[in-house]
């Protein structure tokens, strides 16, 4: 391999391996190892087998039995004749026998029954689907969350590093003025304390990243202690639709909304099957047997009927148990709208707090500018004498608290725009 070619398969592979870990890369990784979506994908499925199980209700059932069987000692017919009496050759020969059976139903008329459980088990499926959806999208944002937990603690670190090299170098810089005798020993033990707060605050930086880079791998199913590149969130723009606009896509979008909406009709159409067991149920019946014997002068028999049941009293088994899936049904539904006014404050909340992060950002980015230049001027006017040491540690802690500011007005901006796009359901 040339040398050529070596230099640039190594170059792809150390871009490779620095690529940043994006959102969209930590969705995929839950997505495929959530134990949660997992299960409700399989109640999904579930759901829609329990669909084509009464869709199958309407059509023909045909079952088949069978047996063989050995008596001790065949019996035989005997009764009396002009006198006498008549014994028959024993009904089966050498004391065993077959016997089969086929037997072919199907419903002709149900009363609405066998309709209603197909649209109860379709509205279920519905709802089954529509809760795995919901679940997806709540993945999606606990992933979120944790993953700009994630770049916060990072910020945060590097934020409180850059205040611990730079109490160090004023450390060193007022240890000097001290041995000039420029500046009194107070203002070097003032220097020294201030530094060792402050990397205090760094050990504690580390542990809330080292927390929260956990608590995000465990979310993908990651080893707890990887500490992988993640990518910066993007600019995000404000959402150019109005609050009321944004309010009915929640509406029209939220799965949760919707499942209670087929739950309701799930249960409204059980009452329904419920009540139809109050008509006659009409049914066809195809009936073929065969039975081995000596003494019929046939083993095959085949039958074809219609047959009916009716419940004419029940001490009103059927209509209580209707009514209590009415009542079911109009209690999904109240819980229906309860949640649709939740909704409508979920998406006012995470529209004003992306509106307030907005703002808070070009004031954030101007205080950094200003905590800079006035921790500069501070250490210029104490080198020459013109200003106390308490003013430029009291520099260095604005610049601190102006960069979390502006550190945590970015990524609350980033993360308010995906708590809006779960409260209206695009997530």
């Amino acid at each position: 391999m040339s040398t050529l070619r070596l230099a640039l398969l190594t170059s792809f592979l150390i871009v490779s391996q620095a690529r940043a870990e994006t959102l969209e890369d930590a969705w995929r990784l839950a997505a495929e190892r959530d134990a949660g979506l997992a299960a409700i994908r399989s109640r999904a499925e579930a759901g829609r087998a329990g669909e084509l199980a009464a869709r199958a209700e309407r059509w023909p059932k045909l079952t088949v039995d069978g047996s063989y069987q050995r008596l001790d000692d065949a019996p035989s017919f005997s009764f009396p004749v002009d006198g006498g009496t008549f014994t028959s050759p024993e009904l089966v020969g050498g004391d065993d026998y077959l016997m089969g059976r086929a037997r072919v139903e199907m419903p002709l008329f149900t009363g609405g029954r066998v309709t209603a459980g197909i649209e109860s088990a379709t509205q279920a499926s519905l709802r089954a689907s529509l809760a795995r959806d919901s679940y997806e999208q709540d993945l999606r944002l606990q992933v979120a969350v944790a993953y700009v937990d994630v770049l916060r603690a990072r910020r945060a670190l590097r934020a409180q590093q850059s205040t611990v090299l730079s109490l160090k170098a004023h450390a060193g810089d007022v240890a000097v003025m001290v041995e000039q005798e420029a500046v009194a020993r107070n203002d070097l033990l003032a220097a020294r304390v201030t530094l060792a707060d402050a990397e205090q605050g760094l050990l504690k930086a580390e542990n809330r990243h080292n927390l929260a880079l956990a608590a995000y791998n465990r979310l993908l199913g990651e080893p707890l202690d990887r500490v992988p590149e993640l990518a910066e969130p993007g600019a995000t723009p404000l959402p150019a639709a109005s609050l009321e606009e944004l309010v009915l896509r929640a509406n029209a979008s939220r799965r949760e909304l919707a499942g209670l909406e087929a739950h309701s009709q799930a249960l409204a159409e059980q009452a329904r099957s419920e009540n139809a067991g109050r008509w006659p149920q009409v049914g066809l019946m195809a009936d073929y047997q065969h039975l081995e014997n000596q003494v019929l002068d046939d083993d095959n028999f085949a039958q074809v009927g219609v047959g009916f049941s009716w419940t004419l009293f029940d001490a009103g088994r059927i209509s209580q148990r209707a009514n209590a899936l009415k009542s079911e049904s109009r209690a999904a539904a109240r819980d229906r709208d309860d949640l649709a006014s939740r909704v409508a404050l979920e998406v006012r909340q995470a529209w004003l707090d992306l509106r307030e992060a907005a703002a808070r950002v070009p004031l954030t980015r101007e205080a950094v500018d200003q905590a800079e230049e006035n921790l500069r001027v501070g250490r210029e006017l104490y080198s020459v004498g013109l200003a106390t040491n308490t003013v430029v540690l009291d520099a260095e802690a604005l610049r601190l608290r102006a960069v979390s500011n502006h550190d945590n007005a970015v990524l609350d901006m980033a993360l308010g725009d995906l708590r809006l796009k779960r409260a209206i359901g695009e997530l």
